[in-house]
């Protein structure tokens, strides 16, 4: 489980023991107390409630309890719950003794909390465990990794991704030969795992192809000879393990981590936390509802004009790349005729634009009501769908059309490290002032480099300036 999914474990499951204190002691309170109001003193009792939620949250934060949650099974989960619960409760007693609150407590209460909280907690996490082991396994949060390693090495590194590693899936692997050894016809598949050899130009293979984390595993080769492969890995934005000690090479954070069961140094070029990826995430879900309401109000008076204006639907949808090369399929207010894509050769010559990207001020193909549209930014308000989806943020860098990703070189593809977004740097830096592509890419690899939920927050509002203002739009 990578990190981005471990703060979910984390949290979710410090939530649900949360919740399962507050009404396992609710509960009990009312099973008590019903009929007779000796309550004695209602605040100290409350407070015994107080003290069994801070020791739980400092067990689940700091005793890392959890670590195998994921894989273990329910009856080794029903052990878990049942020894968490006893040593709660006990470290609870001593603290209460010691406060000398000891004449509040009721054995009534405690028995009844006792049973409760165990069969409400095991009940919750055993929901939550299937919960979560299908989210792991959904596209949007599976992690795709290419597995490098020897010929020798490659089957058991695949099929211990594929049996013990949830939220895990090996989508390619490389084979790495030792120099001068000979090696046999080596097969195209592995456990059902598209795998070729490896060679000059390795990274280059891979720019094409959609995945977030490489593991190496060649316990036989130089490491020297892997550095290249280190380096251009690292210049592309991908999370790189390597199953040996390494010095720290680049600009990467490295660090030790057990993945897969394998002790590896991780390479990767992002600073920041991964819980503050979660609240980025909690605030484009937020924003993506609140722009589709916009947008569904947007849509009474913008439809009929799109219509009267030009034949042809009024949303365009496009197939673009995201994070780490995944597809989607993006939504606009149609601002083009119809046969725009067909006519987009005619007009290449007339290119304003250097680099990979395609620019006209008095594109041909735009209609009278895209130009409106285009220069108000009204036509984006569709990809709200794409924000709650989680397919783009409203804050991030601008996702490239296919064509432009099949160009990819390894610098480039390091603009897919992070989620694209509605809006970013290269929109509040002038748009249609920029003309090389490379200071699109300049912009967005600043934005990743320096990412940081207030710097989310700046550009939001700088946008609104620049929408109201007319300024920098296509």
């Amino acid at each position: 489980m990578n990190q981005k999914n471990r703060v979910l474990q984390t949290y979710g499951l410090w939530l649900i023991d949360s919740i399962c204190i507050l009404a396992a002691y609710q509960i009990a309170t009312y099973i008590r107390f019903n009929v007779s109001q000796d309550w004695g003193d209602k605040t100290l009792h409350y407070m015994v409630c107080v003290l069994l939620l801070l020791f739980g949250t400092a067990f689940n934060f700091f005793a890392d309890w959890n670590r195998d949650f994921i894989v273990r099974g329910y009856l080794k989960e029903a052990g878990a719950v049942i020894r968490y619960v006893f040593i709660l409760i006990t470290v609870t007693l001593v603290a209460v003794f010691f406060l000398r609150w000891s004449y509040i407590l009721s054995r009534s209460v405690m028995i009844n909390f006792l049973w409760m909280v165990c069969a409400l907690m095991y009940t919750a996490r055993s929901v939550y465990k299937a919960v979560l082991r299908r989210i792991l396994r959904g596209e949007a949060n599976v992690s795709k990794v290419i597995v490098i390693a020897e010929p020798d090495q490659m089957e058991e590194t695949i099929r211990h991704l594929q049996q013990n590693v949830y939220g895990c899936q090996p989508v390619g692997g490389i084979f790495m030969s030792r120099e001068g050894v000979e090696e046999e016809e080596l097969p195209a598949q592995v456990l059902g795992v598209p795998v070729s050899g490896g060679g000059s130009g390795l990274t280059e293979k891979l720019t094409q192809i959609p995945f977030d984390e490489v593991l190496i595993h060649t316990p036989n080769l130089s490491q020297k000879r892997m550095r290249d492969i280190i380096i251009g890995l690292e210049e592309m934005g991908v999370v790189c393990h390597y199953c040996l000690d390494l010095p720290d090479m680049g600009e990467a954070v490295t660090k030790m981590e057990n993945v897969a069961g394998y002790s590896v140094i991780s390479y990767t070029r992002f600073r920041s936390s991964y819980k503050r990826l979660w609240i980025k995430r909690g605030i484009d879900i937020i924003g993506g509802l609140v722009g589709l309401l916009l947008t569904a109000i947007l849509t009474l008076f913008i439809a009929p004009a799109i219509k009267l204006d030009s034949p042809g639907p009024v949303f365009f949808s496009q197939v673009r790349v995201g994070k780490n090369a995944r597809r989607f399929r993006i939504y606009k207010f149609r601002s083009m005729y119809q046969d725009a894509e067909q006519r987009l050769k005619d007009l290449e010559q007339q290119n304003e634009m250097s680099g990979l990207m395609f620019k006209m001020k008095d594109d041909p193909r735009i209609t009278r009501v895209g130009r409106f549209l285009r220069k108000t930014s009204l036509d984006e308000f569709p990809q709200f769908w794409n924000v709650l989806k989680g397919d783009m943020s409203l804050v991030g860098t601008r996702p490239p059309t296919e064509s432009e990703f099949e160009q990819y070189n390894e610098h480039y593809r390091r603009r897919l490290s992070m989620t694209p977004g509605l809006t970013g740097m290269w929109q509040v830096s002038g748009r249609s002032d920029i003309e090389d592509f490379d200071e699109v890419v300049k912009l967005d690899l600043e934005y990743i480099d320096n990412w940081s939920l207030s710097l989310d927050f700046k550009i939001l509002l700088q946008t609104v300036g620049v929408v109201l203002l007319g300024r920098g739009a296509k």
